[in-house]
C-alpha cells in the first residue's frame, strides 16, 4: 500500500478517536451542570407563572421577546461601523452569530460575498502569514550573526518558537484589553481572544455589544478590527509551520512517486539478441541498454580511421546478429577486403559485410563454431 494511502487512512482514524475521546471528556465536564442549570429554569419558570398567574402561552411570548431583543440592546446593528464588523467576520470566518441578515436580499448578498470573500481573505492572510516567517528568519539570523552562534541559520524549531511566542504575546495582550473594556474576568477574556483567532465563534461572548459601543466608540472598534485581522495573520504564519507541513507531504510523496516510476521506465530499455564485438566475446541480450552500448562504443568491431573518411572517423559499426540457444555455425562471418589507394601513398581498406546477391565476393564461412579474426585497422602512415 501506498504511504499516501496509509497515512491518509492514519489521519482518518486518528481523528475519529480524537473526536470519540473529546466528547467523552466534554461529557464527563458539562453534562451535569447543563442538568442543575436546566432544573433551575424550570424551578424560576413555574415560579413566576405561580406568582403571577402568567399562562404558559403568555409566558413563551415573553421568552421570545426577550431573545428577540437582546441583540438590539447593544445598539444599531447594520450602520456602517456595525456592518464592517459584520463583514469582518464574515470574511475571516469566525460567524459569531450575534448578528443576522433578516431580509432575502441580506442573506443572498452574505452567500455571494462570502464565496469570493473567504477565498480572498485565506490568501490574503496566508501571504501575511508567509512575510511574518520571513521576517522571524531575518531576525533569528541577526540575533544568533551577533552572538557569534556557529550555525546562523533560522531552523523550523526557532520559527515555531517565535511565532509561537508572538502569538501568545498577542491574546495577552487582547485579553487585558477587552478584560478592561468588556467587564469580563482575565480567563473569559483569554478564551474570547483564543475562540475567536482559531475561527471558531461559538457567539457566547461578542466583543462591542455592550452600550452601544458600535457607535459610541470608535478607537474601541478599531482596536477590536485590528486585534482580529493581526491576530489571524499570526495565526496563519503558525499554520505556515506546523499544518501546511503535513498538508504537502501527499503531494510530495506522489511527485517521488512519478520520479521512481519515470526511472524505472529509462532504466527498463533492453536489447533483444546478442552482440559479438571486436575481441570475439558475445554480450547477452538481457543486459541493459546503457551497459551495452558502453561495452560496444568501449570495443567496436570496425572502426575506419582512413584519411579518405575523416569526416566521419567517429561512426563506428557494430555486429548486431540473433544467436540461436545451440548452434550459431549458421552465421556468415564478415570479410575483409584490401581495396585499392586513393591517393598519394594513404592506404585506405575497410569492412566488407556479407551480400548474398555479390557471392563473387564471399569466402567461405569459417569451419565450426570458430569465430574469425576481427579485422584491425591499419595506422595511418606518418608524413
Amino acid at each position: 500500500m501506498k504511504k499516501q494511502n496509509v497515512r491518509t487512512i492514519s489521519l482518518i482514524v486518528c481523528t475519529f478517536t480524537y473526536l470519540l475521546v473529546g466528547a467523552a471528556v466534554f461529557d464527563a465536564l458539562e453534562s451535569e451542570t447543563e442538568k442543575k442549570r436546566w432544573d433551575a429554569l424550570q424551578a424560576v419558570e413555574r415560579m413566576v407563572i405561580k406568582r403571577y398567574n402568567i399562562t404558559e402561552e403568555d409566558f413563551k411570548v415573553m421568552e421570545t421577546v426577550v431573545l428577540k431583543s437582546e441583540p438590539h440592546k447593544a445598539g444599531q446593528q447594520w450602520k456602517f461601523t456595525g456592518a464592517f464588523y459584520y463583514a469582518t467576520t464574515v470574511l475571516t470566518t469566525i460567524g459569531y452569530g450575534h448578528s443576522t441578515p433578516t431580509t432575502i436580499g441580506g442573506k443572498l448578498f452574505t452567500m455571494c460575498y462570502a464565496i469570493v470573500g473567504i477565498p480572498l481573505g485565506l490568501v490574503m492572510f496566508q501571504s501575511i502569514g508567509e512575510r511574518v516567517n520571513r521576517l522571524s528568519s531575518y531576525v533569528i539570523k541577526t540575533v544568533k550573526t551577533s552572538l557569534h552562534c556557529h550555525n546562523t541559520s533560522a531552523s523550523e524549531v526557532n520559527l515555531i518558537c517565535v511565532v509561537t511566542t508572538l502569538s501568545s504575546l498577542t491574546i495577552a495582550g487582547g485579553a487585558a484589553a477587552f478584560s478592561k473594556f468588556e467587564g469580563w474576568s482575565y480567563f473569559d477574556s483569554v478564551y474570547y481572544c483564543f475562540i475567536t483567532l482559531t475561527t471558531i465563534g461559538f457567539g457566547d461572548m461578542v466583543a462591542l455589544q455592550k452600550d452601544n459601543a458600535l457607535n459610541r466608540k470608535p478607537e474601541y472598534v478599531m482596536f477590536a478590527l485590528i486585534f482580529i485581522l493581526f491576530g489571524l495573520a499570526i495565526v496563519a504564519a503558525s499554520l505556515n509551520l506546523l499544518v501546511l507541513r503535513f498538508v504537502t507531504m501527499n503531494t510530495e510523496d506522489e511527485r517521488r512517486d512519478e520520479a521512481q516510476a519515470m526511472q524505472a521506465l529509462q532504466v527498463a530499455v533492453r536489447l533483444e539478441g546478442d552482440v559479438i564485438t571486436a575481441n570475439g566475446s558475445i554480450l547477452s541480450g538481457h543486459i541493459g541498454h546503457d551497459a551495452v552500448s558502453s561495452d560496444v562504443d568501449a570495443a567496436s568491431i570496425c572502426s575506419c580511421h582512413c584519411a579518405c573518411f575523416r569526416a566521419t572517423r567517429h561512426k563506428r559499426y557494430e555486429f548486431k546478429v540473433r544467436r540461436s540457444p545451440s548452434r550459431i555455425r549458421h552465421l556468415l562471418q564478415p570479410t575483409v577486403l584490401p581495396m585499392k589507394e586513393f591517393s598519394g601513398d594513404q592506404p585506405s581498406t575497410f569492412s566488407l559485410y556479407h551480400n548474398q546477391a555479390s557471392t563473387a565476393l564471399l569466402q567461405p564461412p569459417f569451419p565450426g563454431n570458430e569465430l574469425p579474426p576481427v579485422y584491425q585497422p591499419q595506422q595511418r602512415a606518418s608524413v
